[in-house]
């Protein structure tokens, strides 16, 4: 029996000693708001100052999270690793009404099968995820990223971490230069 091996690429960026986790649902709005504050963030707190690192939080009532999850983690095995991941991510949060149902339960995406869903995705964003997405034992990363989030007491998304405590008084909708005044502590 031949065993495939992959690896999971961290989805860090930066190499500051301080750590801003975000624990984002990649559908979510409030997700999205934040996800696309991350390479502002980096810029303006310095690279050599903060990591930043995204932890995937499926939640049930965004019907396709886990197959939209699944996606983002089976991107970081391929070649760019993150980047690739990153790619994903940002065609997500580019054409999220394509991924989501209208109220958490209609909508055209009642007709969409998993297959049309990674599909659609592979288009957007330009990454080849079928072979990846069907990697069987790739569920233990996925499973990583919620064990993570419940260990840590987060259930929600968007949350944010900063060195290892829940920060309940961050939100998506803050200023980048909030964000930068709270985890560099100026």
């Amino acid at each position: 029996m031949t065993t495939t091996s992959w690896h999971a690429d961290p989805l860090t960026w930066g190499t500051g000693p301080r750590i801003f986790e975000a624990f984002l649902e990649p559908t979510c709005p409030y997700s999205v708001r934040a996800f696309n504050k991350f390479e502002e963030l980096l810029s303006r707190a310095g690279e050599d100052k903060i990591t930043v690192k995204i932890r995937l939080q499926s939640q049930p009532w965004h019907m396709y999270s886990g197959v939209i999850v699944r996606c983002i983690i089976a991107a970081s095995t391929l070649e760019g690793g993150k980047q690739t991941a990153k790619k994903v991510m940002a065609a997500v949060a580019a054409h999220r009404e394509e991924f989501e149902f209208e109220r958490h339960a209609v909508g055209p995406n009642m007709d969409v099968t998993p297959n049309q869903i990674i599909e659609r995705l592979e288009r957007y964003s330009g990454v080849k995820l079928k072979e990846a997405f069907a990697i069987p034992d790739l569920d233990r990363e996925i499973k990583w990223h919620c064990k993570y989030a419940r260990q840590n007491g987060i259930h929600v998304s968007p949350t944010f971490m900063i060195d290892g405590l829940a920060q309940a008084d961050m939100s998506s909708g803050d200023e980048v230069g909030a964000w930068v005044k709270k985890v560099l502590g100026n």
